[in-house]
């Protein structure tokens, strides 16, 4: 009991950077001499008006790979034709990327850009690894809980690693340790109000994955993600494929694999803002 409430107590103490990432796309413009976004305001309740978009690993942090592409760039190719696929059907909805280059964002920050612009929605792509098996394929979405198997556990500490690259990351995370079984645990605990939107979500995505895109969907699971911890809003992490198998590295490098992915992604995008805006 003692170590558990030293692991968490740090957790709640964590801060976040009030600065925008550099390199940061968005639609919204700066006002003269601010640092604050034009937000533009919410014309009724139940509305998907702003959707933060975050490729993960990046610059220094390359991710996993494959034989002959990183996860990094695997990432933000995807996050960019899906963003480019919502803005085109949709020219209302703010879509804001946590990077649009190849450069590397602190993990506490990406959520961080999401809660500073009210954002209704966070989606955050990834690839994934099979250290044990190049065999293993498929797709799995994430949300902030608590996991129910090793390998989700696995996959956690995997991703919460990157705060190794940080700068002063024992200052930012107070203590947090990427590696400690318990302390992802902890994190996983936290639980707040987006939890069934989120799963409503990632359970659209997995569907969508199976229906458009002809992928084995491996399901929604539940991991304690530092990524998704602060995000003040639903919130999902999305497992595109598995680099370390040879035939799924292939496709999701093509352009075919990725217009499919993104497209795919995007169907489970619109049914939610169609659900969410229609009261349902």
């Amino acid at each position: 009991m003692t170590t558990a409430v030293l692991l968490i107590l740090p957790l709640l103490a964590l801060t976040t950077s009030g600065e925008l990432s550099p390199g940061l796309t968005q639609d919204t413009t700066r006002r003269a001499g601010s640092k604050e976004l034009e937000i533009a305001p919410n014309d009724g309740p139940n509305q998907v008006r702003t959707v933060v978009l975050d490729a993960g690993h990046g610059g220094k942090d390359p991710g996993t790979h494959g034989r002959y592409v990183k996860e990094k760039a695997v990432n933000l190719s995807l996050i960019l034709q899906l963003g480019r696929k919502i803005k085109n059907k949709h020219p209302n909805v703010r879509v804001i990327y946590t990077r649009s280059s190849d450069h590397f964002v602190d993990l506490i920050e990406r959520g961080a850009i999401a809660n500073r612009n009210r954002a209704d929605l966070f989606i955050s792509i990834h690839c994934n690894a099979s250290p044990s098996s190049s065999q293993v394929y498929g797709t799995e979405t994430y949300t902030l809980g608590l996991h129910r198997t090793q390998r989700n556990l696995d996959v956690a500490r995997r991703e919460n690693a990157v705060i190794l690259q940080e700068k002063n990351y024992q200052q930012t995370y107070k203590g947090f340790d990427p590696n400690s079984p318990l302390a992802t645990i902890m994190l996983a605990n936290y639980q707040h109000a987006f939890m069934g939107s989120s799963i409503n979500f990632a359970e659209k995505i997995e569907r969508s994955f199976r229906h458009n895109a002809d992928r084995k969907s491996n399901g929604v699971k539940q991991a304690g993600f530092i990524v998704l911890w602060k995000a003040t809003m639903p919130s999902v992490l999305i497992e595109t494929g598995y680099l370390t198998n040879p035939t799924e590295e292939d496709y999701l490098r093509s352009d075919e694999g990725q217009d499919e992915i993104s497209t795919a992604i995007y169907k489970a995008f619109l049914q939610y803002k169609q659900e969410i805006e229609a009261g349902e």
